[in-house]
């Protein structure tokens, strides 16, 4: 089975490499920067170097392969939509050209929406164009990743978090190794076609404070979150350097799905996944706080 891998050092990409590793099976992995991956994964890989928003490479990258894992790449452009729309062409462009029997997209909860909110929007529009082709496809819609906190680890470092998300409406967290999980159990499975949706919830819907407290105990560091005006966060994206329209792509994904929206994957048995945040934050932020102390 020939198995390509899109982002194979993010947070979701590494576990799905090393779990196909495990399976016996040699993915393909489109790497911008080989460099970045870790040795031992290096030599048991085979590793192209790609730019997911270059379509020719993509379809070059791709040809011959069974199934695709495709990540949309992350964007700290001036317009993160843009850069969507460019990475959209491509996996579309991998797909029809190579025939690939099953790609699995990794894309979120919210993209239901399809318009409204902020960054996710762009994975809506990959949804949208890989479900026009007729493709074989899994959209994982994902929850909020754990490794979220630890773009915040100042923040849990001072004992605050600023969200404009409303404190006492829960979200779907969950561990990214948990959707690699599924992800693999789908590009291994010859068992499905069509398009499919799945949802990857984690083990329980938390309010922010809930998620605080959690990562407080497991870390022993007094943790409280503080909900701030929509202003105030675009100030704070803007003094940490993002671009205006990375800013607003960032803001309206809290924005968006606040104040009545309902996903349209209820919570079930097969969208619940076992590991939980204090199980995360007890293997990852913990020893990283503690490496601040010292």
């Amino acid at each position: 089975m020939r198995i390509a891998v899109t982002t194979p050092t993010g947070n979701v990409g590494r576990h799905v490499v090393a779990m196909l590793l495990r399976a016996g099976v040699c993915p393909r992995v489109l790497v911008r920067d080989p460099g970045r991956l870790a040795p031992d994964i290096r030599r048991e890989v085979d590793a192209v170097v790609v730019d997911q928003r270059d379509a020719e490479a993509v379809v070059a990258a791709t040809a011959g392969v069974d199934a695709l894992f495709w990540v949309d790449p992350p964007s700290a452009g001036e317009d993160p939509l843009v850069d969507y729309e460019l990475a959209t062409a491509s996996v579309v462009s991998a797909v029809e050209a190579n025939g690939i029997e099953r790609t699995v997209f990794q894309s979120s909860v919210g993209a239901e929406k399809r318009h409204g909110a902020g960054e996710i929007d762009g994975l809506a529009g990959t949804e949208l164009a890989l479900d026009a082709l007729g493709a074989t496809v899994t959209h994982l819609r994902c929850g909020y990743f754990f490794t979220n906190l630890e773009l915040q680890l100042d923040a849990v470092c001072a004992g605050v978090i600023p969200v404009i998300f409303p404190l006492d409406e829960p979200l779907a967290w969950v561990a990214p190794r948990d959707v690699a999980e599924v992800a693999v159990t789908r590009l291994l499975s010859t068992d499905w076609s069509g398009r499919c949706v799945q949802a990857v919830h984690g083990p329980a819907d938390l309010t922010w404070p809930q998620a605080a407290e959690i990562v407080s105990a497991a870390t022993g560091r007094p943790l409280r979150v503080e909900r701030i005006s929509d202003d105030a966060m675009r100030n704070l994206l803007r003094s940490a350097g993002m671009t205006d329209g990375l800013v607003d792509a960032v803001v309206g994904m809290s924005t968006g799905l606040r104040e009545g929206f309902v996903p349209e994957q209820p919570r079930t048995l097969d969208t619940t996944t076992p590991t939980t945040l204090a199980a995360w934050a007890y293997d990852v932020p913990r020893p990283q706080l503690s490496r601040t102390v010292q």
